[in-house]
């Protein structure tokens, strides 16, 4: 197991026991972000990053019963937690490393990845390995249910231009991954990010 993922493992594992009790509130920021990927009944989504899977009801209640939701997640503690809220009963659970999904190329119509970005070992390579599961057309949300500098005021620190996450720097790295930015937002109350899987 590379550095990156015993840190990743590390850093969830410690805090899943009390991680929804720590942000009780994000139901409908996850919500509305699940609605902005436009999923239809059928669709195939997956959950990149899912932790304790609390987007996995509304990704289920937008695909329907006969769509396929899957939340993946490097930590096992969080996908426990996920287990333990019953989400499992809303989308299966991988524990696997989204830099390499145990996925046919183009079998999904969506990803829908929260807090996800900041922690790839290699965003750009990271974010071709969802482009290359998702169909050409299908959709990605970049999502965290609060902005920037809301993050960056919650953690301690000051928004540098190097943030990944910035506008500047998200869009030719998502370019160079097989997406195309297709909307930005980045207010106090979310960040949301929408792009498609270019052909």
């Amino acid at each position: 197991m590379s550095d990156d993922h015993t840190h990743v493992q590390e850093f969830f594992g410690a805090r899943a026991a009390d991680w929804d009790r720590r942000f009780p509130d994000d139901g409908p920021a996850y919500a509305a972000a699940v609605a902005a990927l436009g999923l239809r009944g059928g669709d195939r989504v997956l959950d990149a990053g899912c932790g304790t899977g609390r987007a996995l009801p509304p990704l289920r209640a937008a695909v329907g019963p006969s769509g396929v939701v899957l939340g993946a997640d490097l930590t096992p503690a969080m996908l426990r937690e996920a287990a333990r809220a019953g989400r499992d009963r809303d989308g299966a659970l991988l524990l696997t490393d989204v830099a390499a999904l145990p996925l046919r190329p183009g079998v999904l119509d969506a990803v829908f990845a929260a807090g996800l970005v900041a922690h790839l070992p290699d965003p750009a390579a990271n974010l071709r390995e969802l482009a290359r599961a998702v169909r050409p057309g299908g959709v990605l949300a970049l999502f965290h249910p609060v902005g920037r500098a809301a993050l960056a005021a919650r953690q301690g620190r000051s928004i540098t231009p190097d943030d990944l996450r910035a506008e500047p720097n998200l869009h030719p790295l998502l370019a160079r991954s097989g997406w195309r930015m297709t909307s930005y937002a980045d207010e106090d109350a979310r960040f949301l990010v929408l792009a498609v899987r270019e052909s």
